[in-house]
């Protein structure tokens, strides 16, 4: 997959990313314990994380037989908070890799995990309050926003009606909305309904089903995530308005790219944000313990539009998401 990478407020180098081992100043007895607390497999995106955290760890492990990984996985922010508290009693991290299930409850136990002066990266799901942290990684949510709103304007010139679904309380969900709207000011097009769908294809289902009964004229839906898009398409089959409307969703599942790749008019484009960004989280917090490279600051990777003309560019038939 093609990304543009963005670096600012620190020197995060390319070899930080390649395989452990490749680069000639990192130092195989280096040992540190890395937490890394993420959200349970709860949907196709969370379900991606799983798999890159997983396999990122297995990688570094084989190549740092010194480094140490306690990995948790969290079905709702207060079991993500009792995972973090444990690994700070009883596993002695040095270093801590969160994606936050939800910002505000995990903001105070992260940052008294930082003020213990462990290594903080934070993935994707930014906290509260900022400066936390050491290193945060992320999709661009602002530019996931407004090329989503860019989309939205290309495909609508002459205006019209559409309905939102957001994703779970969060800052990146925040940041997203605010670009979606941002760029859709004088466009035309109306915002009859915004709701929570929380990242989740049965609460997008009945986020759908209640926008469906209550406005008739529905021209086109972000579901701002493919998870809730799916959600959004089966809503729209069992009231049987397939050809009212079109959906897009965002995070370059392959099931969505496949439809995409088809030219499914239902689904005619997608926005990237993918789940392995976990796995740069990780290296690049191992890389602060096993080489000389500093890694502080931000690492953001960019959104891209993904229609019929470059899905090839951005499916991958052996992804798990």
């Amino acid at each position: 997959m093609k990304k543009l990478m963005k670096y600012a407020a620190g020197a995060l180098v390319a070899a930080a990313l390649a395989l452990p081992g490749a680069a000639s100043a990192q130092d195989k007895d280096a040992k540190a314990t890395i937490g890394v607390s993420i959200p349970a497999a709860t949907h196709g995106w969370t379900g991606g994380v799983n798999f890159h955290a997983q396999q990122a760890i297995d990688e570094l492990k084989a190549a740092y037989p010194n480094l140490n990984f306690v990995l948790a996985t969290a079905g709702d922010p207060g079991k993500q908070v009792s995972d973090v508290e444990d690994m700070m009693a009883t596993r002695n991290i040095d270093a801590l890799v969160i994606l936050p299930f939800e910002s505000d409850p995990l903001t105070g136990p992260v940052k008294r995990v930082a003020d213990a002066g462990k290594f903080v990266t934070v993935v994707d799901r930014g906290l509260s309050q900022p400066g936390i942290q050491d290193l945060y990684v992320a999709g661009d949510n602002t530019a996931f926003g407004r090329v989503s709103g860019e989309f939205f304007k290309e495909k609508m010139p002459d205006g019209g009606k559409i309905v939102v679904l957001r994703g779970i309380p969060t800052t990146i969900d925040n940041e997203r909305v605010e670009a979606f709207q941002a760029s859709l000011e004088g466009s035309g097009i109306e915002i009859v309904g915004m709701e929570h769908g929380d990242w989740n294809r049965d609460k997008a289902f009945e986020v759908m089903q209640d926008f469906l009964s209550k406005h008739s004229e529905i021209d086109a839906v972000w579901a701002s995530d493919d998870d809730m898009a799916l959600g959004v398409i089966e809503a729209i089959k069992q009231a049987g308005r397939e050809d009212q409307m079109w959906v897009l969703g965002g995070a370059g599942m392959k099931q969505m790219i496949e439809r995409v790749k088809a030219g499914d008019t239902m689904v005619p484009a997608d926005v990237t944000y993918p789940p392995s960004m976990i796995a740069t989280a990780i290296r690049l917090t191992a890389d602060r313990f096993v080489s000389r490279a500093p890694m502080a600051g931000r690492f953001v990777i960019d959104s891209v539009l993904v229609t019929a003309e470059n899905a090839d560019e951005h499916y991958y038939p052996d992804s798990p998401f």
